[in-house]
């Protein structure tokens, strides 16, 4: 089997401080993070450390609860809920070994909270850190915005939280904690290997939780796992409140190319020494849009289309991809397994 292959890269540092007098100039190194690893971290945000913190403890809570309990709340078609080990990449043929729980704005959720008798405080505290996240996010959307030529406003009116027909998300995320004395079992998936296909998502890490990985050159399905060549984005130190950002696909199309969805995973851990075996936490706000938005790029290099029938053609796409592995496998016995 062949090794993993790595190389150091720089994950450039944004910062967002004074932002609407330094804007030209955020907006410039964020155009640039665009165009080539389609990653970057942004730091004062104005989203405290206390802030994060208090919402993964509040993630830690609903994840401590009895499985029968989470499953009063399962995941469903309106792309909220709890799922365990049920989500299988394309890149692996095998569900990720983790489990999330996926919360919307408003009517999406009715019936999706779990009582406030089961888990006091669950559902204000995650609403009001989803605003906190948002808002920074419209100030990403706004200097993206501007490097293509549109409008300010332009996309953060397609991302308009308020509105019914919101697809916004944030997903919380609880990967299961392995023995570090054993090999971790076979076929054994932290998250495999993928690009999101929503506009821009927001990742908070835990300090000392590692495990995210990235891929830039891998915009594309094809091969997985062949010559492929991986970058640790590790998580800031204790007190940092970095938010790791990534280019989606939904962008990538927007943007005709020009700006990059690029491929990351969360590593199985297998080196003690420094990989992470505990339980691991991590929240993802994915920005995704409004179903009757227009979307289509200033150079019109693809068919414009409505945020409802990008969504659909991404997961027909996802679907399909994971279709012809499964085949791949039952016909040649592959097992897809990372190298």
């Amino acid at each position: 089997m062949a090794t993993t292959k790595y190389a150091d890269r720089s994950i450039p540092k944004i910062s967002l401080a004074n932002f609407d007098s330094r804007i030209d100039e955020i907006t410039k190194e964020l155009v640039a993070a665009a165009e080539t690893d389609g990653f970057f971290v942004i730091v004062d945000h104005g989203i405290s450390c206390e802030e994060i913190e208090a919402q993964f403890e509040n993630a830690a809570r609903f994840f401590a609860l009895p499985d029968d309990v989470k499953a009063t709340v399962p995941f469903s078609r309106r792309n909220v809920g709890w799922e365990k080990a049920a989500q299988i990449r394309p890149s692996t043929g095998a569900p990720d070994q983790k489990e999330s729980y996926q919360m919307q704005y408003g009517a999406n959720m009715e019936g999706m909270w779990l009582p406030e008798e089961t888990l006091a405080g669950f559902r204000e505290q995650s609403l009001r850190f989803m605003r906190k996240v948002q808002a920074v996010s419209e100030r990403l959307m706004v200097c993206f915005a501007r490097g293509l030529g549109f409008p300010d406003r332009y996309f953060v009116e397609y991302h308009d939280v308020t509105k019914p027909n919101i697809q916004t998300v944030l997903r919380l995320l609880h990967y299961f904690a392995l023995d570090p004395t054993q090999p971790a079992p076979a076929d054994y998936y932290r998250a495999g290997a993928h690009a999101d296909w929503d506009f821009l998502t927001l990742l908070f890490q835990r300090p000392g939780q590692s495990g995210l990985e990235i891929c830039p050159g891998r915009e594309a399905f094809t091969a997985f796992g062949l010559g492929d060549v991986w970058t640790k984005v590790e998580p800031g130190p204790a007190g940092s409140n970095e938010i790791v950002c990534n280019i989606g696909d939904l962008l990538m199309s927007w943007s005709d190319d020009r700006f990059k969805s690029t491929f990351h995973r969360v590593k199985t851990p297998s080196d003690p020494a420094v990989d992470c075996f505990g339980p691991r936490y991590s929240m993802a706000y994915f920005n995704q849009p409004n179903t009757d938005c227009q979307v289509q790029g200033p150079l019109k290099k693809y068919p414009l289309v409505t945020g409802s029938q990008f969504t659909e053609a991404a997961m027909k796409r996802n679907y399909s991809a994971l279709e012809a592995k499964m085949a791949a496998v039952k016909t040649n016995g592959l097992s897809g397994k990372e190298t």
